[in-house]
């Protein structure tokens, strides 16, 4: 069975991808749904084109898509369609503890015919943030909630020393599921080469703010 992964360009679907590789799933593509009026990641801020690179790092095929709020579910279903016609058998996510988003998303995949995989599903946070940084992965924290404890996190490595500050931070979602943080990869195991990304200029946005980065231009 082929499957795809659903990212974001962050730790969690990463991490994900390489579990799911490691048990010897076939993921083969990587989806992606970015805002359509700004061409970015919705919450991450993250350009479509980054991600377009990551997946290329990956191995994957990139399957993209531009959606408003109002359209997200209509664009969604349509991706899967799509998917299926590539011979896609199934779809692997990121998620961690939010049932709802769970919940949603695999009514959705299965009412398609679609397997649903959660390979990080229900375990502790903290443990899956130490397992990226373990297994070698470079990321950056891109985006935050700027009324939330991770305010100060933006364009931080994600490192021992930021997993040390995340684990005392009281009030604080480790591994940000309430849009606490958000992070983008860009170097680690499953990349064949790394992301030679340029940090730029921050944007304060809806109580949120973001990390403007590009890729720099090849020598």
């Amino acid at each position: 069975m082929s499957y795809a992964l659903m990212s974001s360009g962050g730790k969690d679907s990463t991490l994900a991808l390489d579990r799911a590789r490691r048990h010897g799933v076939d993921v083969r593509f990587l989806v992606n749904l970015y805002d359509g009026t700004t061409g970015r990641v919705r919450f991450h801020g993250v350009r479509h084109e980054l991600i377009q690179a990551q997946a290329a790092s990956l191995g994957l095929e990139c399957v993209q898509a531009g959606a408003q709020p109002e359209e997200f579910e209509g664009v969604f279903l349509r991706v899967l369609d799509d998917l299926k016609a590539r011979g896609c058998q199934g779809l692997v996510f990121g998620n961690i503890h939010l049932e709802d988003v769970r919940g949603w998303y695999e009514r959705r995949v299965h009412g398609k015919g679609l397997a649903h995989l959660e390979p990080l599903w229900g375990e502790p946070a903290i443990e899956l943030l130490h397992e990226v940084v373990e297994r070698g992965y470079r990321a950056l924290v891109v985006g935050v909630d700027l009324n939330q404890p991770a305010a100060g996190f933006l364009g931080r490595e994600l490192d021992a020393d930021l997993l040390t500050e995340i684990g005392i931070t009281d009030g604080l979602d480790a591994a940000g599921e309430r849009g606490e943080y958000h992070t983008f990869v860009y170097d680690g195991p499953s990349f064949a080469y790394p992301l030679l990304i340029q940090p730029g200029e921050s944007v304060d946005f809806d109580g949120h703010r973001f990390l403007d980065l590009t890729l720099a231009p090849a020598h």
